[in-house]
């Protein structure tokens, strides 16, 4: 199906997370988190661009108004395409001092389902929560790290994991009103059936789930029954999300981190915390764009 993943870029980005394709500029968009960096690179023109912002950012999606909503450690923040503040729409509802937002996706209906993440990783207070004009809502709580957000081709079916636990749930979903419900476990990985964790995720046109394993050093997909498909190496033992791009949507890039890595690792894969791309034989989904409320 595929010959592997390439080099993209070389971004030797810390934490690199939430790559997102523009159907519009043609062009992808992924964070750093830990170098608090939005990237910008044109696969075409192999240029490359980066916006320092003032603290974490761990997600983005694409906004109706030609910018970004973005989860950053104090709250969403609606941005320009560029990454500059234009203001906040929302605050962190968790302790700051040890809480950030991190994997997040726009719904069908344009809102931004975003999840946070125990720094601790001993509370398991993190939670996954719905911003639109009504305001902030949480979605599911007693999580550690929310991750892996992404929706089925119909948008009835809301996909996110907890990585700490190994594991990735999937959730009825009415695209109409963004009420989420019915929780059970799609697969579970790590010590029990696998190696590495569920990182951030997409869903291809046939609805089946890519999903990156950190510290597993391949991404996997499956189909809609949760039954295991296939599984690709990676030039980095952590990759962090992947996303579909290309004039096609059969690009999958993939980010990776490198950040805290043992340095034996970062010898065996030198690559570490760079972009890579694989060509593949199914279509991804267009990313919806986000509504800002006022």
């Amino acid at each position: 199906m595929a010959a592997g993943f390439e080099l993209a870029l070389d971004a030797r980005c810390a934490l690199g997370e939430s790559p997102l394709w523009s159907v519009a500029e043609e062009v992808l968009r992924f964070v750093d988190i830990k170098g608090r960096r939005i990237h910008r690179f044109d696969p075409a023109s192999s240029e490359h661009a980066s916006t320092q912002l003032p603290e974490e950012v761990g997600c983005i999606g694409l906004s109706d108004d030609g910018g970004l909503v973005a989860g950053l450690r104090s709250g969403i923040w609606l941005l320009d395409g560029d990454g500059h503040a234009v203001r906040k729409l929302a605050d962190n509802p968790e302790d700051q001092r040890t809480s950030r937002f991190n994997d997040g996706a726009v719904d069908p209906g344009g809102r931004f389902i975003v999840g946070t993440l125990d720094e601790t990783r001993e509370r398991g207070n993190a939670g996954l929560y719905r911003f639109d004009e009504r305001g902030l809502v949480r979605i599911d709580g007693g999580l550690i790290t929310s991750n892996g957000t992404a929706f089925s081709p119909d948008g009835r079916r809301l996909y996110h994991s907890d990585t700490f636990r190994y594991v990735l749930y999937v959730r009825d979903y009415d695209p109409a009103t963004g009420e989420a419900t019915n929780r059970r476990v799609f697969a579970r990985f790590g010590s029990e059936t696998d190696r590495g964790r569920p990182d951030g995720g997409a869903v291809d046109a046939d609805g089946c789930y890519w999903t990156a394993l950190y510290e597993g050093g391949r991404v996997q997909r499956y189909a809609p029954d949760g039954r295991f498909i296939a599984e690709y190496p990676v030039p980095a033992r952590c990759p962090t999300m992947v996303a579909f791009g290309g004039r096609d949507l059969r690009t999958l890039y993939c980010t990776s981190a490198r950040a805290g890595r043992p340095e034996a690792e970062l010898a065996e894969y030198p690559l570490s915390g760079a972009l890579f791309a694989m060509r593949v034989d199914v279509a991804g989904l267009a990313r919806p764009l986000f509504h800002p409320p006022g």
